[in-house]
């Protein structure tokens, strides 16, 4: 299934999975670059979990469907405190709430942090973690990376098309058969 598993610790509850992981290499890359406020996600009750306002020191406050912003926490930008707002998204949102969050790429190249996404109970997602580009035609290939149920860690898809041992895609109009989910080249979307 895969070539590949990135080293990243996944936390002791299940809750590191498909779209977890795709939310999760996202906020990641915007925490370690400083960009707080672009990091939130929609829960599947259409609740917008804004990171912005839990470092201030909110938390949310889930009473059945009902979801709230309520005092109650630090003021912090830790590590520890964003982890434990990821969890909280991580149980609250999946993939039905990513898709809708997301935009549908239409017929642009894709890059590296797209996603592929069928949102349902269950959908899946995976999402580009690379891309190269062949100098002489332009010819662009990815890989692809996923977690999946139960929690795991983010793994680099094998491609079935090419055999063992080679995980590179080439997206283009039409199926993307994965190990575990098939795709179609509308399937995929952007933050």
């Amino acid at each position: 299934v895969y070539v590949a598993v990135v080293d990243l610790p996944i936390g002791k509850r299940d809750l590191h999975q498909c779209a977890d992981a795709v939310m999760r290499v996202r906020a990641e890359y915007l925490y370690a670059t400083k960009h707080f406020d672009k990091i939130h996600f929609n829960f599947t009750n259409g609740f917008k979990a804004e990171y912005a306002e839990w470092k201030k020191g909110k938390r949310i406050k889930v009473n059945g469907n009902k979801v709230t912003w309520t005092a109650g926490g630090r003021e912090s930008e830790s590590y520890e405190d964003f982890w434990k707002y990821l969890e909280m998204v991580f149980a609250y949102a999946g993939t039905a709430s990513l898709e809708k969050e997301l935009i549908p790429l239409g017929h642009a190249e894709p890059e590296i942090g797209d996603v592929l996404i069928q949102g349902g109970f269950p959908g899946h997602a995976v999402v580009i973690v690379d891309k190269a580009i062949h100098e002489e035609n332009g010819t662009s290939i990815y890989l692809l990376a996923q977690s999946y149920m139960p929690a795991q860690e983010l793994q680099v898809l094998e491609n079935p098309k090419n055999g063992s041992g080679n995980p590179w895609y080439i997206l283009s109009e039409g199926k993307v058969i994965t190990p575990e989910w098939r795709f179609d080249f509308k399937d995929i979307r952007r933050f």
